[in-house]
């Protein structure tokens, strides 16, 4: 009944600002994961390195093989290089699938372009190997030197990829297909969103089908069967709802000049003077009577107007009340022409005053 009650409702009405449920949480337990490997890549034209580990690497390789080298033999091997190896496992990928790999050199090799990775183990955190990784890589690095020693780059060549190069050997485990509930995880927490994801689902299947466990995580009533779990995830995770607004905060990059600033941050009543700059906010309540055609329960409605002043000249500055969005200090400041170095000059003096109503990150 739980899964008919979902796959019946083929619709909602569209919400303002809303988001898709998979676009903001992710399913817990539903992850990739991580893997890395040592290797070695062959066929480089002179472009390799001639180090102890690659040497030493080379000649195990070749012992994998039955070739026995002298100890005292030191083979010349520009054409080899030792890199390291990583990919990421997709959740639910079965043996035999591939993935991509990136190959890295770790040592003094100039360029990994032309070459191949021979056959590289790619083990998981539990020292597993999971998969096996080989083939021609992709390098769209490019370097060029001189015999006098200058030297040119582009982008970067000691780095590449093998496109479906690794093949899985090993599925990884996970507790989707487990008990009688799955976990969203929001990718940022917050109890108002957790909430109102929560009554999303509960207003589609049912009253405490879904619970808010904390602000980060809502515990779902799903079906053991796993593949109605499949349908009636896949119904749940597009349900569209209107997240909580951000935390009201300003984001100021001090070395790009970036300022980015939340809507919901707010001034309080303030004065500011910059150097020759002085900025001035106010506000004011304005009542507006109803027209002449407004019906008879038409009501008079008090609003608030901001009155922000900016002048480049030596006048004192003054306190008005009450204060002024900050959306509008920045459209005023922007208009006199002033830097965005004066502008967090002016957020990081308005903040350590207590006018501002968020938090202001410098980064």
């Amino acid at each position: 009944m739980l899964l008919t009650a979902v796959l019946l409702t083929t619709c909602y009405s569209p919400l303002s600002n809303a988001e898709r449920i998979k676009d903001v949480a992710q399913v817990q337990g539903v992850r990739s994961n991580q893997l890395i490997g040592y290797g070695l890549v062959v066929g480089l034209p002179g472009t390799g390195e001639q180090s102890k580990f690659t040497e030493q690497s080379f000649k195990a390789m070749l012992n994998n093989f039955g070739i026995s080298l002298p100890a005292d033999l030191k083979p010349k091997i520009k054409n080899v290089a030792a890199v390291a190896v990583h990919a990421e496992l997709p959740p639910f990928l079965k043996p035999g699938q591939t993935i991509d790999v990136t190959v890295s050199s770790i040592g003094s090799a100039g360029s990994l372009r032309g070459g191949t990775l021979l056959q590289t183990f790619l083990k998981g955190i539990d020292g597993q190997v999971y998969a096996i990784a080989q083939g021609s890589m992709v390098v769209s690095g490019l370097g060029a030197e001189g015999a006098d020693g200058s030297r040119i780059l582009v982008n970067t060549p000691t780095v590449g990829r093998v496109p479906n190069g690794g093949i899985v050997e090993r599925a990884v485990a996970n507790p989707f297909s487990q008990g009688d509930h799955i976990v969203f995880n929001l990718n940022r927490p917050d109890f108002t969103t957790a909430k109102r994801l929560a009554e999303t689902i509960n207003t589609l299947v049912g009253p405490n089908t879904a619970l808010p466990l904390d602000a980060a995580s809502v515990e779902v009533t799903a079906p053991r069967n796993v593949s109605q779990r499949v349908a009636y995830l896949s119904a749940l995770e597009n349900l569209e709802f209107k997240p909580a607004d951000s935390a009201a905060r300003i984001i100021v990059n001090s070395r790009t000049g970036t300022i980015v600033i939340g809507k919901n941050v707010k001034l309080k009543p303030a004065a500011i003077t910059h150097g020759g700059l002085t900025v001035t906010i106010a506000e004011q309540q304005v009542a507006e009577q109803p027209g002449a055609f407004a019906p008879d329960t038409a009501e008079t409605v008090v609003t608030t107007q901001s009155i922000l002043d900016i002048a480049r000249d030596d006048t004192r500055a003054f306190v008005f009340d009450p204060g002024a969005s900050l959306d509008d200090l920045v459209r005023a400041i922007n208009e006199v022409g002033a830097a965005p170095g004066d502008l967090m000059a002016i957020l990081e003096a308005l903040k350590e005053a207590g006018a501002i109503s968020g938090e202001l990150v410098v980064i």
